[in-house]
């Protein structure tokens, strides 16, 4: 005659105590392992501000703009954070702060006797007024990625530069290349000057001025 053996289904209520433990301690593994993930996913930067470089390009215009000189300025002096979340980019924040007092008008393509003239009024009441608006700064508020390729990126970067005591809106598409404990980011950026307050410096009754759009050159490296 055949036996036959039925199984039972065991309740984690009915098993003995060290076997109930299991289940808990499944889940938490699971949860530290998640928490782990998750860590690894988001990565924080600080801008070396050494290793980076900040260029404003200033043209011309006005009837007779082209007895003027372009001006090329240097950001040398920043600092910020950027949190890449390489799982949600949406969660990556990225904040940048300038300081206007350190701009500096490089000389390149004009006379060096205009330089001092040209630095001063950059830093005037006429123009960035850096003793009451020191501080250039970004802060984002959305970040999309375009395209990824192994350790490159092309983002979408939306967010509010305060410039001159105003800030306004802007989006800038960022090229961004990684690398075990670095992040470099280039950028090219176009503002205009009245959107900040600042009315573009003129000479001869308005026929030279400098123009309203700045073009603004970033290569950002942050650790």
């Amino acid at each position: 005659m055949r036996t036959v053996h039925r199984l039972r289904s065991v309740k984690v209520n009915e098993m003995p105590i060290q076997h109930r433990r299991w289940p808990v301690a499944i889940v938490c593994a699971l949860a530290v392992l998640g928490r782990v993930g998750a860590a690894a996913a988001v990565r924080e930067f600080r801008v070396d501000a050494a290793a980076s470089q900040v260029t404003v390009h200033v043209g011309r215009a006005g009837a007779f703009g082209f007895a003027g000189h372009d001006h090329e300025v240097a950001v040398p002096n920043m600092d910020g954070t950027i949190v890449l979340d390489s799982a949600d980019a949406t969660r990556s924040t990225i904040t940048l702060r300038f300081d206007v007092t350190a701009m500096k008008v490089t000389g390149r393509g004009e006379p060096a006797a205009d330089v001092p003239e040209v630095q001063r009024v950059m830093l005037s009441d006429r123009v960035l007024d850096a003793q009451r608006y020191p501080t250039i700064a970004f802060t984002s508020r959305r970040i999309v990625i375009v395209k990824q390729a192994g350790d490159q990126l092309v983002l979408r970067v939306e967010g509010d530069l305060t410039l001159h005591g105003v800030t306004r809106p802007i989006t800038v598409p960022v090229e961004v290349r990684l690398a075990a404990d670095q992040l470099t980011a280039t950028a090219n950026a176009t503002v205009r000057q009245t959107d900040f307050g600042i009315r573009p410096v003129s000479a001869g009754a308005g026929t030279v001025k400098v123009k309203d759009e700045l073009e603004i050159a970033f290569r950002i490296v942050a650790r």
